[in-house]
Parts: structure tokens; C-alpha cells; sequence
């Protein structure tokens, strides 16, 4: 790592300007961090046993959401009940490449798992055709690939900036924007680097996943069946809901100019794709399910 700096760590200001809020934020995390790794555990194990891609995707998805959720919580939660918000260089670079390459990955990976509803709904005599044991692995493991590969561009690019001062980050956690405004090179480069990344890994995902869920709700609509109807287009809307909040506030965060003005509104869309998406995640996407419902009543007994 050669990055050419005077400065050793940085300090994460993250909430710091409401202290009288630091213990009920703190309580109010870890209780979203605890409900969070259990629901996404919780979905891993169930599913082991059902072998169709769409669990094979959502058990990728529920492990990713743990790794996620973890590169940022955990840090957050000890500078509110400590107070010290400080990150060496290092570790700070370390945890913006696993968090860059999650979310490019999660990005990857919900359009992926669109692509299979709509081979499953608006396709379904060609579905085990074109959706085999081995393309699930292709997949899946390209949407891994892909994350960690790309931001592997952004994260080298930041080691080599240089950093003379302020070290003050106005962020929870480090991440790609914040970090290239402290940096004492010109910025213009690295943001056009990031608006690249966010069109490769952001706005196409997003436009084939709407794509994928325009053509389901159509196929949907023409059910004759209005209980049949009505259940499909329950699971697919809330699943939709999701990842536009997801992907919208991405693309918001990453592909609109940051002023002083959108600072403070970027950081709580930051919570809601970093805290909030990985605890709803496993409610809309698993337990919603029949086949999750009923290995849930299994192992119960």
C-alpha cells in the first residue's frame, strides 16, 4: 500500500453532533445489528435444504447482508459507546474496499436474482434450461467477482492519494466520497473514477432489475386468477420496493454532487442502505416464502 501521507488516522465525526442522542442511537443499532445477523443466519440455515436457484441466490444474498452489515455496525456502535472515533489509515482503506465490494456485489446480485424471477414467471417452460446448477454458480459468482474486482480499482486509487490534513471524515463509516474530499490531490479525476463505477455497478443493475420486474408485474396482470394475482403481485411489489429504496438511495448518495446541503441528507440515506436494507432484506425476500415458512416449522419441531 503506498500511499504518500502525513496522516496516520482519520476521525469519524459520524453522529458526533448529537450528544445527547449517542445512548439511544447506540441501543437502537445494536438492536438493528442484532436482529439483523440473526435474520440473515436464520435464513442461511433454512435453506441449505431447498435446492432451487432462487434460494441458492437468496442464501448468497442472506450471507453477503452478514459480511455487509458487519464491516460497518460493529465500528459505529463502539465510537457511540466509547467516544473514540479514531481509524488508522489502514483500517480505514480496509473497511471502505469490503464495504465498496459488498454493495457492488448486492448490486450485482439483486439483479441477478430479478433475471431468475423473471425466467421463472414470464419463461417458465425454458426456466430449468436456461437456469442449471451451473449457471447459478456463474452467476452468483460473477456478481463476487465483479463487486470485489471493481472496487479493487477505487480502493488502489485512494492508496495512492495523499493526505496532508484535515483527517476528519463527516461520515459513520469510510467511505469512497468523504475520503477523496480530504485527500490533497485534485478530486476531479477520482470523482469521475466513482461516477464510472456507480454507471457500471449502480444504474445498469438497477435498470435491468426494473426491466426484469416491469415484465413480471405485465406477465402478472394477464393471471386470470384473482387470488393468483393478487399473491404474485404482493411478493414481487414489495420485493420491487426494495430495491428501488436500495438502489435510489445508492445512486443519490454516489451519483449526485455533494454540498454542504446534501451532506447531512446523504448521510441518513447512508443508514438506510447500510443499516436498514440488510435487517428488511431477509423479511421480504425469505420469510415471506412458503418453502422458508415450512422449513421454519420444521425446525421447530
Amino acid at each position: 500500500m503506498r500511499n504518500q501521507t502525513s496522516i496516520t488516522e482519520f476521525i469519524l465525526l459520524g453522529f458526533g453532533t448529537l450528544p445527547e442522542l449517542q445512548i439511544l442511537l447506540f441501543l437502537l443499532f445494536l438492536v438493528i445489528y442484532i436482529a439483523t445477523m440473526a435474520g440473515n443466519i436464520l435464513i442461511e440455515v433454512l435453506i441449505v435444504h431447498l435446492h432451487t436457484p432462487m434460494y441458492f441466490f437468496l442464501g448468497n444474498l442472506s450471507c453477503l447482508e452478514t459480511f455487509y452489515t458487519s464491516t460497518i455496525l460493529p465500528r459505529m456502535l463502539t465510537g457511540l459507546l466509547t467516544e473514540d472515533r479514531t481509524v488508522s489509515f489502514s483500517g480505514c482503506l480496509t473497511q471502505y474496499y469490503f464495504f465498496g465490494s459488498l454493495a457492488g456485489t448486492e448490486c450485482l446480485l439483486l439483479s441477478v436474482m430479478s433475471y431468475d424471477r423473471y425466467l421463472a414467471i414470464c419463461n417458465p417452460m425454458h426456466y430449468a434450461a436456461r437456469m442449471s446448477g451451473r449457471v447459478w454458480l456463474q452467476l452468483a459468482g460473477g456478481s463476487w467477482l465483479g463487486g470485489f474486482l471493481g472496487n479493487s480499482i477505487t480502493s488502489l486509487s485512494i492508496s495512492q492519494l495523499t493526505f496532508c490534513g484535515p483527517n476528519d471524515i463527516d461520515h459513520f463509516f469510510c467511505d469512497f466520497i468523504p475520503l477523496i474530499n480530504l485527500s490533497c490531490n485534485d478530486p476531479q479525476l477520482m470523482e469521475m473514477l466513482a461516477f464510472t463505477l456507480s454507471l457500471i455497478f449502480l444504474l445498469v443493475p438497477f435498470l435491468l432489475t426494473l426491466m426484469s420486474y416491469i415484465c413480471i408485474i405485465v406477465t402478472i396482470l394477464r393471471i386470470p386468477s384473482t387470488t393468483g394475482r393478487q399473491k404474485a403481485f404482493s411478493t414481487c411489489s414489495s420485493h420491487l420496493i426494495v430495491v428501488t429504496i436500495y438502489y435510489g438511495t445508492l445512486l443519490i448518495v454516489y451519483m449526485f454532487p455533494t454540498t454542504n446541503t446534501l451532506s447531512d441528507f446523504k448521510k441518513v440515506l447512508s443508514v438506510v442502505y447500510t443499516v436498514l436494507t440488510p435487517l428488511v432484506n431477509p423479511l421480504i425476500y425469505s420469510l415471506r416464502n412458503k418453502e422458508v415458512k415450512e422449513a421454519l416449522r420444521k425446525s421447530q419441531h
